[in-house]
């Protein structure tokens, strides 16, 4: 049976798989969602043809030293919002960006070399543009990312199967334990798994110039280290979910990790970190139904410990996600896919990566 977006329940279970795990072979996929291997080939391919699914490759910029990430809120003057939130999409140290409705106007996480380079961006970029107030929120904690989010189509053996265990957040030892190094063929690699997630390694190596023993070696270890992750790109509607918006929190310091640990383990929670700033408490919330909110606002956020003050800004439009444009954004934010990357190396740096 088809759906309002023309997905039936078997395009939904095969973006679910993808969600879990992006490289999971077709076989693994189409084992868990009933179906063979081609019949999920083709689908995913069709999907992806038409702009509702694709995979990438992400780094973990912390992890790896290429920066830290902060949120910010922006108030715009009246009627500018979408200007606003395409110039910040077309920045290459943006990794999200929304227009939101509610107490501010456009959201946006930003991946800056060292926390002292905020105040630039916002006095400085930031100040350019049609914005009558911000704020800056940076990030202490990650609970859990897009990356870990399980939509809950498919069941519990498939998800333990297909779900790829990660490290915990690199910022919990980042003054204890050197940031991990990627030299020129690990960024290389990264370049390129940005743009194709489920890229074979025959075809990486010959883009990266290496062996395909040697890529499927540096990938592993990358993903190992928890340097490397594989974003399944598809917005919750597909997944059949209506209403995405952004819930900010004000919780008592004693209480943030219980209050974090557990809003974190709700469903609907896609992302969600411990900030600095007037919320210290920020996540992303998809819920299936405008009707959900209510119910949601009082007894899932009413009921967090040490809860002080919250907020609900509903996404209008994301125009960016994981560094990239989304199937509404048009041309908008289309000049960086690959977040704060060194540049390509020369010829010279290539030398010996063989």
């Amino acid at each position: 049976m088809q759906t309002s977006n023309g997905l039936d329940p078997l395009d939904r279970a095969i973006i679910a798989a993808l969600q879990l795990n992006g490289r999971a072979t077709w076989n693994e996929v189409g084992r868990h969602v009933g179906a063979e291997a081609r019949t999920v080939m083709r689908r995913a391919g069709r999907l992806e043809e038409a702009g509702l699914l694709r995979v990438i490759g992400v780094v973990d910029v912390l992890r790896c030293g290429l920066g830290v990430p902060a949120l910010v809120r922006c108030r715009c003057r009246p009627g500018t919002a979408p200007e606003v939130a395409a110039a910040l999409a077309g920045r290459p140290q943006t990794r999200f960006v929304a227009a939101v409705a509610g107490s501010t106007d456009c959201v946006a996480e930003l991946v800056v070399p060292d926390y002292q380079d905020l105040g630039e961006v916002m006095g400085g970029d930031l100040g350019e543009l049609p914005v009558v107030e911000t704020e800056s929120l940076p990030v202490m904690h990650t609970f859990t990312s897009a990356h870990d989010w399980d939509p809950g189509i498919l069941d519990g053996t498939a998800v333990e199967e297909l779900r790829i265990a990660a490290p915990g957040p690199f910022e919990d030892r980042y003054w204890e334990q050197a940031p991990e190094e990627l030299d020129p063929l690990d960024l290389r690699i990264v370049r390129a798994l940005g743009e194709v997630g489920r890229m074979p390694f025959k075809e990486l190596a010959e883009r990266v110039e290496c062996s395909e023993r040697t890529a499927a070696r540096r990938v592993e270890s990358m993903v190992e280290r928890g340097c490397l992750r594989f974003r399944t790109l598809a917005e919750p509607a597909t997944l059949g979910y209506g209403v995405e918006f952004m819930l900010w929190l004000a919780v008592e310091p004693g209480e943030l990790d219980r209050a974090g640990t557990l809003l974190a383990r709700h469903p609907g929670t896609k992302y969600l970190s411990a900030t600095t700033g007037r919320f210290n408490l920020v996540g992303q919330i998809v819920l299936r139904h405008y009707g959900e909110l209510y119910a949601y606002t009082t007894q899932v956020v009413g009921g967090l410990p040490g809860l002080r003050a919250s907020d609900v800004t509903l996404q209008t439009r994301a125009l960016k996600r994981a560094w990239t444009p989304t199937p509404t954004a048009g041309s908008e934010g289309r000049p960086s896919g690959h977040g704060p990357l060194p540049p390509p190396a020369t010829r010279k740096d290539k030398e010996g990566d063989r």
